[in-house]
C-alpha cells in the first residue's frame, strides 16, 4: 500500500510527465494523490521541493547503476554497459524520463530547466570520467572527454525519446547498434 508522501510522488510524475511541470498546480497534483493541499508541504515543502525530491529520488537508482559500471579497456563494452542502464531506466520510468527529458528542453531561466540541470551536471561528469579512462588507453580520444560524454548522452537520450514514442524497442539489440554507431563517429 502506498503511503501518502509516495502517492504524491507517482502522482507528480504522471502529471508534470504529461502536462509539463509548469502547467500542473500544487491543488491538482493533492487532488490526483486523494490528498489536501497541506500535506503535500508537509512533505515537501512547496511544488519546487516536491520537484526536487522527484529528481534526487528517482535520479538516485540510475547514479548507483551508471557507478557500478567499472571502465573496460575495450570501450565498447564499458559503452554498452552504460547504455543498457539508461535503456532499462528509461523503460522501467517511462513517465519519469518523458518528464525529466522535457524539463531539460525548457527556457533556460524556468524552475524545470534549473531543477534538472543538477541532475544532468552528474550524469556527465559520471560519462566524462569514464572517458578520461578511456583516453588513457585510446589516445584519439584525450582532450575530448567533455564533448564525447556529452555526445553520448544526447544519442541516448534520443533512442529513449524514440523508444518512449514508440519508434523504437529499448532493448540490447539497440544498445548494441547505438553504441556501433557511436564509436564509428569518434574514431572516424
Amino acid at each position: 500500500m502506498e503511503d501518502n508522501r509516495s502517492k504524491i510522488l507517482a502522482r507528480a510524475i504522471d502529471l508534470f510527465s504529461s502536462r509539463g511541470f509548469d502547467a500542473v498546480g500544487v491543488q491538482e497534483v493533492a487532488d490526483a494523490a486523494g490528498l489536501k493541499k497541506p500535506t503535500l508541504y508537509h512533505y515537501f515543502g512547496s511544488k519546487s521541493g516536491l520537484l526536487k525530491t522527484v529528481l534526487d529520488e528517482t535520479f538516485v537508482d540510475l547514479f548507483a547503476a551508471l557507478e557500478k559500471v567499472e571502465y573496460n579497456p575495450n570501450v565498447v563494452d564499458s559503452l554498452e554497459a552504460v547504455a543498457k542502464v539508461y535503456f532499462d531506466f528509461a523503460r522501467t520510468r517511462r513517465a519519469f524520463y518523458r518528464m525529466q527529458l522535457s524539463m531539460w528542453f525548457s527556457p533556460a531561466e524556468s524552475e524545470a530547466f534549473k531543477a534538472v540541470a543538477q541532475v544532468n551536471e552528474r550524469q556527465q561528469q559520471i560519462l566524462e570520467a569514464l572517458f578520461l579512462q578511456a583516453a588513457a588507453d585510446h589516445g584519439n580520444m584525450r582532450g575530448r572527454h567533455q564533448a564525447y560524454a556529452a555526445t553520448f548522452l544526447g544519442m541516448l537520450n534520443t533512442y529513449i525519446a524514440l523508444g518512449l514514442n514508440g519508434y523504437t524497442t529499448l532493448d540490447d539489440d539497440l544498445v548494441r547498434k547505438a553504441v556501433h554507431q557511436f564509436m564509428h563517429g569518434i574514431f572516424s
